[in-house]
């Protein structure tokens, strides 16, 4: 390890971070056994990244992505979140792995029953109506049930810190609305994507003197992989051209976003590199409470289908994507989503002697595949848990999973970006916190075999999944992910 924490210059030391990749990066849906029981709550993805959208430069965005693999026309209650639960979007800033800063969401149901006259003049009966809307859903007196949440700011540990309540800029209140999923085009006449802007609020955050943006609703989903293919012992040609295999698996799916743009001053902390660089750490994690009694006589109100109670116990958690899935052993996935970063070091085999490569081998042995021997993976460790010196390794870091991010590393424009990110070129980019357009997978595939050494034997092979997003479907202001597909797309 001395070894490799003496390399120096940005692009090697850059590099070395994406090595967690090979490892450890993708989408992450329906990633450990319990999960699946809950999907309201599953994370999928985080990014963390430098905002790149014209003149707000001294922005960061964190996006967690929850509730995988969206079908749009999934009516008729579609895709509501949790209001029994909190979802939290930590920042650790002084690279002790515990969070200094916790961004925490909660959310109400609102049903306001809607009903029709049915029957015979002189005989009818006024029924509730079994749709979310009964008309233009862009109007709130045809809508019966909607959702609103409240933005916590924690300073401290997450359930014992310092709690301050962030603001609603537009009106004074302390409550931010989230827009219905996509229905349809005849539910949203005037168009999707501009009722959907209207929930995009400025949102003051106690202690920052800036304010920031927020936004939770649902999207496009972005990560382009070929999923099933990947899970079927990665069944897909993995030296053909990188978009020879069409859209990708999740290309018709939706996916719900909190996104959350913070000034830069408001994240940073202690935490500095070699070069004075300040760094953060980001992660976003999902509780639920330990208790649940299901009612068998649910109330008329519709919230009365369970009954919860006890302490917060977290079940997601979501730094690094694919970390569950395809690093951390199938017996301890449940363990992985209810820990924290600072107790890591329980999971440090499958870092410094992951299985992925080895699978690998075994799989396409036959086409010349030979995975790395260098044990333990102290390569991995630097980058997975640490860090990588004079880019984003905070002074005196204790090894954790997590993305970090250099915010003083300028943002690359979306037209300029490279979505191999450090291995194209493009330093704002992957591993370097992570955006939307960063192609982890074909990283992860190069860099697991290799691509950063100079003795394995795949280190110069293309790897891919045969699936890129395409950069067109992005936006290139905030929330960043794109509409998201229509349930309905008959005009």
């Amino acid at each position: 390890m001395n070894t490799l924490l003496k390399r120096s210059g940005l692009a090697i030391a850059v590099a070395g971070l994406c090595i967690s990749a090979g490892a450890a990066n993708a989408s992450s849906h329906r990633e450990a056994p319990f999960i699946t029981e809950v999907p309201k709550v599953d994370g999928t993805d985080f990014y963390m990244f430098r905002s790149y959208e014209a003149g707000r430069a001294d922005f960061v965005t964190l996006i967690a992505n929850y509730l995988p693999l969206q079908d749009a026309y999934g009516g008729p209650n579609y895709f509501d979140l949790d209001e029994d639960a909190v979802y939290e979007i930590h920042i650790d800033n002084s690279g002790n792995a515990q969070e200094n800063l916790t961004f925490r969401f909660q959310f109400s149901d609102n049903l306001e029953d809607k009903q029709l006259p049915v029957g015979p003049d002189g005989d009818q009966k006024m029924v509730s109506v079994p749709l979310k809307n009964i008309g233009d859903a862009s109007d709130e007196a045809n809508v019966q049930f909607s959702q609103d949440y409240t933005v916590s700011v924690i300073r401290g540990d997450r359930r014992t810190g310092t709690v301050e309540t962030a603001t609603n800029v537009t009106d004074g209140t302390a409550t931010f609305d989230k827009p219905l999923d996509n229905i349809g085009e005849k539910s949203f006449p005037g168009g999707y994507q501009a009722y959907a802007n209207q929930h995009i609020f400025e949102i003051g955050i106690p202690g920052c003197a800036t304010n920031g943006q927020v936004f939770v609703g649902q999207r496009k989903e972005a990560f382009a992989v070929n999923l099933g293919e990947i899970f079927d012992l990665v069944n897909t040609n993995p030296l053909g051209p990188r978009d020879g295999e069409g859209a990708g698996d999740l290309a018709d799916k939706n996916v719900t976003s909190f996104a959350l743009e913070v000034p830069t001053e408001c994240l940073t902390g202690t935490a500095v590199t070699g070069m004075d660089q300040p760094v953060i750490g980001g992660w976003t994690t999902a509780s639920v409470r330990q208790a649940r009694v299901i009612n068998p006589q649910p109330t008329v109100d519709g919230k009365g289908a369970t009954v919860e109670g006890g302490a917060w116990t977290q079940v997601s958690r979501l730094g690094m994507p694919l970390v569950n899935e395809v690093v951390i052993g199938l017996k301890d996935k449940d363990r992985f989503n209810a820990s924290e970063p600072m107790n890591d070091g329980q999971f440090a085999t499958y870092v410094t002697h992951p299985t992925l490569p080895e699978l690998l081998e075994i799989l396409f042995g036959g086409a010349g595949a030979e995975a790395p021997n260098n044990f333990p993976r102290t390569d991995l460790v630097t980058a997975f848990l640490t860090g990588v010196p004079d880019v984003n390794m905070p002074v005196g870091v204790q090894t954790s999973e997590m993305l970090r991010l250099n915010p003083e590393i300028a943002a690359t424009p979306a037209a300029s970006q490279n979505d191999l990110g450090v291995l194209g070129g493009d330093n704002a980019g992957f591993p370097n916190g992570r955006r939307p357009v960063d192609d982890t997978v074909d990283i992860a595939l190069r860099v697991v075999m290799g691509a950063l050494t100079t003795d394995a034997p795949n280190k110069d092979t293309p790897f891919t999944d045969g699936v890129q997003l395409d950069p067109a479907e992005l936006q290139e202001v905030f929330p960043y992910l794109a509409t998201p597909l229509a349930g309905s797309p008959n005009s």
